[in-house]
Parts: C-alpha cells; structure tokens; sequence
C-alpha cells in the first residue's frame, strides 16, 4: 500500500471538480432534495469557484492518492480565508472528502495529519472544521481524533438551512 499527498494548482482545476462533485453527492445526494443538491454543487464547485480557491493564497488543496489512485482531497483555509472568524490562531479543515471505495482504508487520518502539518508550519494553535450534524460517522471521527464540539453555524445546501457542529483540536 502506497500513499501519496500532492499539493493542488490551478492545472488541477478539473481534476478537482470531477472528484469534488463525486464525494459531495456520494455522501449528501440521500439526504437531501435533488433541487438543493444541484444549486450546491453548482454553486460551490463551479469552475470559477474552485479557481479563484485554488488561487486565494490562504487557501490549499492536496490530492491523496491510494497505490497511485486519486482517493480523495483536502481543503484547508488560513486567515480571512476561513468560512468563519476563528482568528489567526486557527486554521480551518475546510473539506476532508475521500472517494466512497477508499472509505475506511486511513485515508481520512492521513488528510487530518496533514492539515495538523500544516497548522504546525504555520504556528497556528488550533484546527476546526464544520461538520453536518446528521453526519455521525464524521462526527465519529473526529471525536477519535480529539476533536471536541465548540458551537456551530448554518450551512445552507440550496434553499435549506442546516446546522454544522464546528469542532476544534488545539495543537499545544
């Protein structure tokens, strides 16, 4: 078993939205109407979403690759970049999305490792991140990892109003 992370650039702007649209309904098309689920995938992963993220400098994505297959992707978001104002201090796991045939194979721990990697190069003394309160492997997950839950926020998919639990691991 080999894995390999590899840091996005704007050439990898398709690559990016075709496993990005993937994950998203893989994992959220079941709970929700297929109306909401078409405004947030064409809202969030359009073309000129995803490149002016991939070019916000406080913004990086990684590619995870499973014995040379793209497995999946992490997102994470320092400074103004965050989707909420946690401070310099904090920076935010924006999206830890892995294909479905890799779930359960370490590669999610693999992709927090790195946000943590890249937290600790950039002094930050904690990571958060939101999570669909229906979620409950996630949450699951990040529990294991000494996440604890410290509010939480609306994310809208379409028109319907939903609850994240932001979860927070300090670092120190």
């Amino acid at each position: 078993m080999t894995v390999k992370i590899k840091k996005c650039s704007v050439e990898d702007l398709q690559l990016l939205q075709e496993i990005s649209i993937e994950t998203f309904n893989d994992t959220f098309k079941d709970q929700n109407s297929p109306e909401n689920m078409k405004a947030y995938l064409e809202r969030a992963f359009n073309a000129n979403q995803l490149e002016q993220d991939l070019s916000n400098v406080s913004s990086e994505f990684y590619f995870i690759y499973f014995n040379d297959e793209l497995a999946g992707y992490l997102k994470v978001n320092r400074n103004d970049a965050q989707s909420e104002t946690m401070g310099d201090e904090s920076l935010e796991i924006e999206r830890i999305y892995v294909r479905y045939k890799f779930q359960g194979k370490g590669i999610g721990k693999y992709l927090l490792n790195k946000a943590v990697e890249i937290a600790t190069r950039h002094n930050k003394k904690r990571v958060w991140l939101g999570v669909w309160e229906k979620n409950e492997n996630a949450i699951a997950f990040y529990k294991k990892m000494d996440f604890v839950q410290t509010g939480n926020h609306s994310f809208y998919m379409g028109d319907d109003e939903q609850v994240d639990f932001i979860m927070t691991k300090a670092l120190i």
